[in-house]
């Protein structure tokens, strides 16, 4: 199972970026047989943009393929595509580390709150 996680670094033990569009970094970790394996990591494309970050995000994110996305919020741009490829997404916070082996052990909870366009531009 690939996992992609919106993350403030680009190491597993950094935290889970709060938000999607602009977050720094995707991490996509490799999980099998209930353990953490590969890791990879690449550059939000769209966390510069002037607009329309959160359609560039969800895009990067679908052309990885991942299985599931763990996030801290989710805006309703890329709430859309993320629907439209059918990969189910879960709120974090937290070491991303931590955050894989909470949603590996189903501790986690699918997101369902939509935060407004542009949340959390200044954090």
């Amino acid at each position: 199972m690939k996992i992609v996680v919106s993350s403030s670094g680009e190491d597993i033990n950094s935290d889970v970026d709060a938000r999607f569009g602009r977050c720094a970094f995707f991490l996509a970790v490799e999980v099998e047989d209930g353990k953490i394996g590969d890791i990879a990591c690449e550059k939000n494309k769209g966390a510069m943009q002037g607009q329309g970050a959160g359609i560039a995000a969800a895009q990067q994110v679908g052309n990885m393929k991942p299985d599931k996305i763990i996030t801290g919020n989710l805006g309703p741009n890329a709430s859309q595509v993320i629907k439209g490829l059918g990969i189910p997404v879960y709120q974090a916070s937290g070491p991303v580390k931590d955050a894989v082996m909470a949603l590996i052990d189903g501790k986690l909870a699918e997101l369902t709150d939509i935060v407004p366009s542009h949340f959390g531009m200044n954090k």
